[in-house]
């Protein structure tokens, strides 16, 4: 079997807040890559319908012009499954790819109006494999997400290797990124809106509608790139294979090469010889914690069993 792959990595804009017209385009994203021989495909985080960059800009006391972005973001947030992930899946199965996406989820088994900053995970098959709901959202992003449960916390069986990863500032959480090295990931993915020298998802402040009265009165004074992007694809001793791609949209290619993942890990393993479960325990919880427990009395349930019983 060869231990090589093709990865692709998507910079690019959605069509923002537009969930149907970034679904299209994101359609055309996965058939593109998939046309150049890629096998996993790799959208940046919240791609669908943008990422909510107005937490950087319009204050928290600002409460009419919040509200009015948060009822517009929710009205183009995914729910999963959905048609919206249907579409997504079909083009992931046209394509023959794996696919990694960012969303905003709509806590769909609740209220279906508080968001969740996701990574969904959708086979080569077209099938859903799973999805990660971002644990802890960073700084302004609490004005618009709510934390997940960490009952979604996963590793995934891909074709070419066990595929995971984190959202943005995760990746600076030791624990989840040890759990998923305990789990043996493989490819890590590693979506994320930071940019910077700390990181190596573009957009362009034109790319922001006009209709949307903040970029006006917040978005005057900034730059016209608001993010520039610098997505890169790494190897298993940190260097480079792919980027940064800067200022424009673009996807990224490179072979990757599971073999190399081996040698690397002779030297530091950290779910292996540098873990020490002797000495550290990781403990974690992937119990699913649902809005709403229904708790029938006993005297509820006898009165069931005695209408079962008529």
């Amino acid at each position: 079997m060869t231990t090589t792959f093709r990865i692709a990595a998507v910079q690019a804009c959605p069509v923002y807040l537009d969930r149907s017209a970034t679904i299209d385009k994101a359609c055309r994203l996965i058939a593109e890559a998939g046309a150049a021989g890629a096998q996993l495909v790799v959208f940046p985080e919240a791609f669908i319908p943008a990422y909510p960059l107005w937490v950087w800009y319009v204050p928290s006391g600002h409460t009419h012009p919040l509200r009015e972005l948060y009822a517009e973001l929710v009205a183009n947030s995914v729910s999963v499954p959905s048609a919206d992930t249907d579409r997504l899946c079909q083009a992931a199965k046209a394509a023959g790819v794996v696919v990694a996406m960012g969303i905003n989820e709509l806590n769909s088994e609740g209220s279906s109006t508080s968001i969740y900053n996701s990574l969904l995970y959708i086979g080569a098959d077209g099938s859903i494999l799973g999805k990660h709901r971002k644990v802890v959202p960073t700084g302004g992003e609490r004005l618009v997400w709510t934390g997940g449960d960490g009952s979604d916390l996963e590793v995934y069986n891909a074709p070419f290797g066990r595929l995971g990863g984190l959202l943005c500032w995760e990746n600076y959480m030791p624990l989840p990124r040890y759990a998923l090295a305990a789990w043996g990931v493989q490819i890590y993915v590693a979506p994320t809106w930071d940019c910077g020298e700390p990181w190596l998802s573009t957009m362009r402040k034109s790319d922001v509608p006009d209709r949307l009265a903040f970029k006006e009165k917040y978005l005057a004074s900034a730059g016209e790139w608001l993010n520039p992007g610098d997505s890169v694809i790494v190897d298993p001793d940190g260097k480079l294979i792919a980027g940064p791609a800067s200022q424009e949209e673009k996807i990224l290619y490179a072979e990757a090469d599971l073999s190399k993942i081996t040698g690397s890990r002779w030297q530091l393993d950290v779910a292996g010889h540098y873990a020490r479960p002797d000495i550290f325990e990781l403990i974690v919880h992937r119990a699913p914690k649902p809005f709403l427990t229904v708790s029938q009395s006993r005297s509820e349930n006898k009165h069931e069993e005695a209408a079962g019983g008529e």
